[in-house]
Formats: C-alpha cells, structure tokens, sequence
C-alpha cells in the first residue's frame, strides 16, 4: 500500500523559513518523483516543486524559483522542500505528491497519489 508522510509544516513570520518532508513507502520502483503542491483559500491546487528520484531532475514554479528549494534522499524515499524568505502569499495546504511514472510532476494530472497535506501559514 502506496503511503506518503509529510511533516515540517506551521506558522512563520513573512521573511522566515520552514523545511517540509516527505516519505513516501509501499512500493519498489526504479523512477518515480515526488513533488509539492499547495492549495491556498479559495484557490485551485498547483504545482511548487518536483524532483525525479533517479537522477535528481528538478522543476520550480516561477512564484518560488530562487526561495525554496527541493532535495532528496533516495534510500530514505524522501523529498525535503527548504523553503526561505517565505511570504504572506505562500500561505497553503501543502501537499506531497508521488507520480510512479517517468518525468516530473508539475501539475496535478501527473501525479498518481497524494498525501494528506500540511498547513503553511505566514503571519506576522
């Protein structure tokens, strides 16, 4: 049974940092990538950032490029998006996705299962 266990999320003042991660389990396959993708109130589900397992391809969406950053642990099966100088407009359920697929997940028909989502909240 395919699983996937995210933690790191909370609340932070505009300008600070948080780390989510992502382990994923219940399957062996030799490409799959995991991905971010947050929800904010009221808004539809996109795609932050994802990361090809194998080899370490990565994708960015344009509102983070330069301020998170996505890395993994390929034994570990686990996704780690660093997140800085995050802003009031970053404020989302984020969600860690896992496609079983060759290629990156950057939008939400390519992902193949979801995890349950954590709460980033920026405030002051």
């Amino acid at each position: 049974q395919v699983q996937l266990v995210e933690s790191g999320g909370g609340l932070v003042q505009p300008g600070g940092s948080l780390r989510l991660s992502c382990v994923v389990s219940g399957f062996t396959l030799d490409y799959f990538t995991i991905g971010w993708f947050r929800q904010g109130p009221g808004g539809e589900r996109e795609g932050v950032s994802s990361i090809m397992m194998n080899d370490g391809t990565t994708s960015y969406a344009d509102s983070v490029q330069g301020r998170f950053t996505i890395s993994r642990d390929k034994a570990k099966k686990t996704a780690y998006l660093q997140m800085n100088n995050l802003k009031y407009e970053d404020t989302a359920v984020y969600y860690c996705a896992l496609r079983t697929r060759y290629g990156l997940a950057a939008v939400p028909s390519a992902v193949d299962y979801w995890g349950y989502g954590t709460q980033v909240t920026v405030s002051s």
